[in-house]
C-alpha cells in the first residue's frame, strides 16, 4: 500500500501547489518557492536517475525555463507537477545529447540509463538503500522502465500524466514501471506484490529518495 499513500501525500501536495503556481504567476515571489519546495525533491530524483551526478545542474537550466516561461502554464497543481517534468526531461535529453557528442566518463544516454550496479543482486538484497543506492539501481533499467518508474514514483505523476510527458499510451507506461518495479524488487530480494503487481518495498524505497 506504499504507493497508495504516497498518491494520497501528492495529492494533498497538489492542491497547495495549484495556489502557490496561481500566485506566482501574479507575480509573488514567495509562493513560487513554495511551488519550488514542493516540485524539487521529486524533479531532482528524477534527474538523478537521467543524468546521475549533474542533476543539480540540469535542474537549475530547468527552473531557469520554468521561471520564464510560468506565465504560460495553464492549469493546476498537478498539471504543473507534469509540465515541470516535460521541461527536465528536454534538459536531461539535451544534456545526454551533448555527451554524445562531447564524450567523456559516463558514455552515452543509453549507456548511462544501463549502468550495471556494482555490486551483485544477493548483495544488493542485504543492503539498506540510500538514495543514491535506489536511484543508481533504477539506472540498470532499461530506458522505458527507468522513466516509467521515475515518473511514477519519484515525481509522483499519475499514469496518464506520465504518459504525456513521455509521450506513450498510458497503458504502456503502466507497464513498464510495473516491469521496472518488479525487476527492482528481484534485485532487492522481494517477492511479495501489490495487488496492481506493483511491489509495495521497491516502490516504497523510491518514493522515500524524494
Amino acid at each position: 500500500m506504499g504507493q497508495v499513500r504516497q498518491s494520497r501525500r501528492v495529492r494533498v501536495h497538489d492542491e497547495e501547489l495549484g495556489a502557490a503556481v496561481a500566485r506566482a504567476q501574479d507575480g509573488d515571489e514567495a509562493a513560487f518557492a513554495v511551488a519550488y519546495r514542493i516540485v524539487q525533491p521529486g524533479l531532482l530524483g528524477y534527474l538523478r536517475g537521467l543524468v546521475g551526478d549533474e542533476a543539480e545542474d540540469v535542474a537549475s537550466d530547468a527552473w531557469l525555463e520554468i521561471a520564464r516561461d510560468l506565465g504560460r502554464f495553464k492549469g493546476d497543481g498537478a498539471g504543473f507537477r507534469g509540465w515541470t517534468a516535460t521541461i527536465a526531461r528536454h534538459r536531461a535529453l539535451d544534456h545526454l545529447r551533448r555527451q554524445r557528442v562531447r564524450p567523456r566518463a559516463g558514455g552515452s544516454e543509453q549507456e548511462v540509463l544501463d549502468l550495471p550496479s556494482p555490486h551483485n543482486t544477493h548483495e544488493q538484497a542485504l543492503e539498506s538503500l540510500s538514495t543514491e543506492r535506489a536511484l543508481e539501481l533504477v539506472r540498470g533499467l532499461p530506458r522505458d522502465q527507468a522513466e516509467a518508474v521515475l515518473m511514477r514514483v519519484v515525481v509522483g505523476l499519475d499514469g496518464p500524466s506520465a504518459a504525456r510527458v513521455l509521450g506513450k499510451r498510458p497503458g504502456a507506461v503502466r507497464t513498464a514501471a510495473h516491469r521496472g518495479l518488479k525487476r527492482l524488487a528481484r534485485q532487492l530480494g522481494v517477492d511479495t506484490e501489490t495487488e496492481d503487481g506493483v511491489t509495495d518495498e521497491a516502490s516504497r524505497t523510491l518514493g522515500e529518495s524524494k
